[in-house]
C-alpha cells in the first residue's frame, strides 16, 4: 500500500478496490494520508459504514475556512453557494431542507418524467448511430452517458429547451479536469451558472412551470427555501443530478460491453433483468466513491470483529461507499460483475441492500431518478445499436479521480458490422 494516497492517480482511479480491500482488514476505520498533506480517517466496511451515515456524531457541516479570504468573484460566489447545500448541513436545518426538497420529489412526480427520458434518449441515440456511421467511432460518455442526464435534469429545473445547450457546455466545463480545459474557462463556467440560475428563480417566481424546481421556488409554507438556499438547491440539482447518473450509465455500458453474457441476458430477460443490471452496477462500480465528508463532534470508537478504531474529535471521515458495496461480508464474489444476484432467488431472497446512495438522514433523493434514466437507457442503448464494441483496451481507460465520484472519463465505441448468413 502507499504511504499517502492520491486519489487523482490514475492506477488508484481506474481501481481502488485492493487498496480499500486492504484498509478492510486492518478493522472498522483506518486512518490515511492524502496527497494534499492532510489525514482522513476511512470507514471501508459495510457495517461501519451503515452506523456511521446514521450516527449524528459525525457532522456534515465543514468547518470555517481558516486564513487569508479568498477572493470575492462570481466563480468563488457560485462555488460557495454548491458548498451551502443540504448535504452540507445537520438537524435541524438538514430536516427542513430535505422535507421542502421531499415534497417536490414525490414517486409520482419522478415518474411522470418517463415518457420526456424516452424521448430525450431515442434523440441521443439517433445522433450517436449517425456519428458512428460517419466517424467509425465515438465517445459514449461525450455522446450519450453525459448529455442525457443533463437533459433530464433541464426538465426538473425547467430550463427551456433553448438554454439547454449553453447548461451542458457549463455543466461539461466546472465537471471537467483543469488539465482539460482552457485557463479560465471553469471559472466563467461558474459565473454564467451563478447568473444564470439566480435569473431562472427570478423568472420561476413571477411564472411558475410544472416543473419541480418551481414548486420549490413557490413553497411558500413557513420554513420555504431562501433565495440563497434555492441557488444552492439548483447547484446541488444539477450536479448530483447528471453526475451519479453519467458514472452509472458509463459504468454500465462499460461492464456490458466487457460481459457479454451478461448483455444477453439482460436482452432476453427483459425488464427485470435491466433492473438488475442497474442495481448490480450501483453496487459493484458504485458511482458515488464515497460520501460527503463528515466531521467528528466529540470522539467516537468503532468497532467490529477486525479491530477497533477510536476517532478523535474534530476529525474528517469518508464512508466509502465503493468499498463497503465489495464487502465479502455481506455480498459473495464481490469482485465479480453479476446481476443475477439482485433478482429473487429461493423463497424470494434478495442480498443485502447496497450503499450506492448512501443510508441514513442523507439517503439520495435522486435515487429513483437516476434509476429509471438507467433503466430507459440501457436496454434503448443496446436496442439501438446491437453490435456496439468498446474501441479501447478497457483497462486502459482514464477515469475521474477517486474517492467522491468514480466513472470513466471518456468510452471509445464503435459498431462491428454483423457476421454474413451462412451459405
Amino acid at each position: 500500500m502507499p504511504e499517502t494516497l492520491d486519489p487523482a492517480d490514475p492506477g488508484f482511479a481506474r481501481d481502488p478496490y485492493p487498496y480499500y480491500a486492504e484498509l478492510r482488514s486492518r478493522g472498522p476505520a483506518a486512518r490515511v494520508a492524502l496527497a494534499n498533506g492532510t489525514h482522513a480517517w476511512l470507514v471501508t466496511g459495510y457495517d461501519r459504514a451503515r452506523a456511521v451515515l446514521a450516527d449524528a456524531r459525525f457532522s456534515n457541516v465543514p468547518p470555517q475556512r481558516a486564513g487569508r479570504p479568498r477572493p470575492d468573484t462570481p466563480a468563488r460566489r457560485a462555488q460557495g453557494c454548491l458548498a451551502r447545500h443540504m448535504l452540507n448541513s445537520d438537524a435541524p436545518d438538514h430536516l427542513r431542507l430535505r422535507r421542502l426538497t421531499t415534497a417536490a420529489f414525490t414517486p409520482r412526480r419522478v415518474d411522470a418524467l418517463r415518457p420526456r427520458i424516452e424521448q430525450l434518449t431515442d434523440g441521443l441515440l439517433a445522433a450517436l448511430a449517425d456519428t458512428l456511421d460517419h466517424a467509425g467511432g465515438a465517445d459514449l460518455v461525450d455522446a450519450f452517458a453525459f448529455p442525457l442526464p443533463v437533459l433530464v435534469i433541464g426538465e426538473v429545473l425547467g430550463v427551456p429547451e433553448a438554454d439547454r445547450a449553453d447548461l451542458r457546455e457549463w455543466t461539461y466545463r466546472v465537471g471537467s479536469p483543469a488539465d482539460a480545459l482552457a485557463p479560465g474557462a471553469a471559472d466563467e463556467a461558474w459565473a454564467a451558472l451563478h447568473a444564470y440560475f439566480s435569473s431562472l428563480i427570478a423568472h420561476k417566481r413571477r411564472t411558475p412551470g410544472a416543473d419541480l424546481f418551481s414548486s420549490l421556488v413557490h413553497d411558500a409554507g413557513e420554513g420555504g427555501l431562501s433565495d440563497e438556499e434555492l441557488l444552492a438547491m439548483a447547484f446541488l440539482l444539477l450536479f448530483a443530478g447528471y453526475e451519479t447518473t453519467m458514472n452509472l450509465l458509463a459504468s454500465a455500458a462499460l461492464l456490458l460491453l466487457t460481459h457479454p453474457a451478461e448483455l444477453a441476458a439482460a436482452r432476453a430477460g427483459g425488464e427485470a433483468h435491466w433492473a438488475a443490471v442497474v442495481e448490480e452496477t450501483l453496487r459493484h462500480a458504485s458511482p458515488l466513491e464515497g460520501t460527503t465528508w463528515r466531521r467528528t463532534t466529540e470522539a467516537v470508537v468503532l468497532q467490529d470483529a477486525g479491530g477497533r478504531a477510536e476517532i478523535p474529535a474534530g476529525e474528517s471521515v469518508l464512508v466509502v461507499l465503493a468499498a463497503a458495496n465489495r464487502d465479502p461480508r455481506h455480498f459473495p464474489a464481490p469482485d465479480a460483475f453479476r446481476p443475477a444476484r439482485h433478482l429473487p432467488g429461493p423463497g424470494g431472497r434478495r442480498p443485502a441492500p447496497h450503499l450506492a446512495f448512501g443510508h441514513g438522514p442523507h439517503f439520495c433523493l435522486g435515487a429513483r431518478l437516476a434509476r429509471l434514466e438507467a433503466a430507459i437507457a440501457l436496454p434503448r442503448l443496446f436496442a439501438a445499436l446491437p453490435h456496439l464494441r468498446p474501441a479501447a483496451d478497457p483497462a486502459t481507460l482514464p477515469y475521474r479521480p477517486g474517492l467522491l465520484v468514480r466513472g470513466p472519463r471518456r468510452l471509445p465505441v464503435r459498431t462491428a458490422l454483423p457476421a454474413p448468413p451462412n451459405g
